[in-house]
């Protein structure tokens, strides 16, 4: 535990309370969305929209934390943002004010996840990366486990009681926003040349980043762009029998495997290599799907969720491990954050088009299509990487 610094445990605290607030609400978001006049359509719609302001955002101030030497303003004040975002929905029904009030809250995680990312790697050395980043994604989905579990409790006492939820949830997210007055910002060495950051000069990044960054990248964006919202996974629990009080139970077990397993799964990949743990972990993600596209069997669904942990375990906190390790040190924020941005546009891509196949085709087609996809990439890995270096990069 030498290599999990002052700065990653106070950083891992705060995306622990702000997830738990965060992850009250997202089980039953679809489930509040559907009793306000939602239909599935327009749940992806949202969702898809939600996330692609998450992500332009994340290149954006990825960029401009590069550019500013700062990392701590991005920080504090894109937890604060999403923490804001939380009573608002729940304030008025209006389609457009939802729209407005999950849009605010991607809009902080875009603000902060850059520059957070980029401290997370700056207390790293090459070889620790998948450890230091699997550390902070296991504190972070351990919110994800409480979160749920206190929307159950309170759903179990005051069923379909949505909207109290949402002012529950400001509480862990200003306690989150109150932990980051402890993180201080590294002195920066080299002074820092102050540039004009355009909005979209993130894109840039792509023409001058190395082969390798690139060749990730498309393997990384190829996977999203048929890897929709979980919210996909939640409706078809929920169609296929499990009440509201099993589908977050579902959810639940889900976190928790992904919370058990994130940090194991980081050490592991240093010592076999990030590439062959991510492959392992898009393998699980297969059999998840096939496994929703061809059962609607409530305990092979439930089974299904544990192993969606273990996907998201081996995955997550693995992929950015390895753009940090492709990309300089300078420019870590626009490197983690230029991903971020496509795949958070390939995500509302793959958001509408999965609510679009749904509806048309049901859910069956599209869990399998996303099945037969990810066997696509996983070959793409598999030979674009195959003679993967000695050393710890990849």
């Amino acid at each position: 535990m030498k290599s999990i610094t002052r700065t990653i445990w106070i950083l891992s605290f705060v995306s622990l309370f702000l997830d738990t607030s965060s992850e009250m609400l997202y089980p039953i978001m679809p489930l509040y969305l559907k009793t306000i006049g939602f239909s599935v359509f327009l749940i992806g719609i949202l969702e898809g929209i939600a996330e692609a302001t998450s992500g332009l955002s994340k290149g954006y101030f990825g960029k401009l934390s590069d550019n500013s030497g700062k990392r701590l303003p991005f920080v504090q004040f894109g937890y604060l943002l999403s923490t804001l975002s939380k009573p608002m929905m729940a304030l008025f029904v209006f389609p457009l004010w939802i729209f407005f009030a999950r849009t605010l809250d991607r809009f902080g995680k875009g603000l902060r996840t850059g520059a957070r990312d980029a401290m997370i790697s700056d207390e790293a050395t090459p070889e620790t990366k998948a450890k230091v980043f699997g550390f902070h994604r296991s504190m972070d989905t351990f919110g994800a486990v409480l979160g749920p579990s206190i929307a159950l409790l309170y759903l179990y006492f005051y069923p379909e009681d949505y909207k109290t939820l949402f002012f529950i949830a400001f509480i862990p997210g200003l306690l989150s926003v109150l932990a980051t007055l402890f993180l201080k910002d590294k002195r920066v060495d080299v002074p820092i040349e102050k540039k004009r950051t355009p909005f979209f000069s993130f894109m840039g990044y792509w023409k001058v980043a190395n082969p390798e960054y690139r060749k990730l990248l498309i393997g990384l964006l190829g996977f999203t762009l048929f890897n929709s919202s979980d919210v996909f996974l939640l409706l078809k629990a929920k169609d296929a029998g499990l009440n509201d009080t099993l589908v977050i139970g579902a959810y639940i077990f889900y976190n928790l495997s992904y919370a058990l397993f994130a940090f194991p799964f980081g050490s592991i990949a240093d010592k076999i290599g990030l590439k062959n743990m991510y492959m392992i972990g898009l393998s699980f993600f297969a059999i998840v799907y096939f496994g929703f596209g061809l059962s609607d069997n409530i305990y092979i669904i439930i089974a299904l969720f544990f192993v969606y942990g273990l996907y998201s375990a081996a995955t997550e906190g693995i992929s950015k491990a390895w753009i940090s390790n492709v990309s300089e040190k300078k420019d870590t924020a626009t490197a983690i954050g230029t991903y971020s941005a496509f795949q958070s546009i390939f995500t509302m891509i793959a958001s509408s088009l999965a609510g679009l196949i749904w509806f048309v085709f049901g859910a069956n087609v599209t869990f399998l299509i996303t099945g037969i996809i990810t066997l696509i990439i996983i070959f793409y890995f598999l030979v674009s990487f195959s003679s993967a270096t000695r050393n710890k990069i990849y």
